[in-house]
């Protein structure tokens, strides 16, 4: 298992779920894509449970790094 750490606080919004998407593609199963953002991705965390079949999402976790630093793990089965 290895991780990925992506930090999209400085990509435009219109650009993070595409990045975030295409990161998450190139990961092999058991991997895990670390989401550094601004705010809490809930939004994304939908996006991912109904759209990508490989999201673990009983894996997802979040956890608050300090003002406007959240950090979300997305893994990959």
């Amino acid at each position: 298992m290895s991780e990925t750490t992506l930090d999209v606080r400085d990509v435009p919004p219109s650009e993070r779920h595409p990045k975030i998407h295409d990161a998450f593609e190139e990961l092999d199963a058991g991997d895990v894509l670390t989401i550094v953002n601004d705010h809490e991705p809930k939004p994304l965390f939908y996006e991912f449970q109904a759209e990508v079949e490989a999201f673990d999402a009983d894996g997802y976790a979040v956890e608050e790094r300090g003002p406007g630093k959240f950090a979300a793990h997305f893994p990959k089965q």
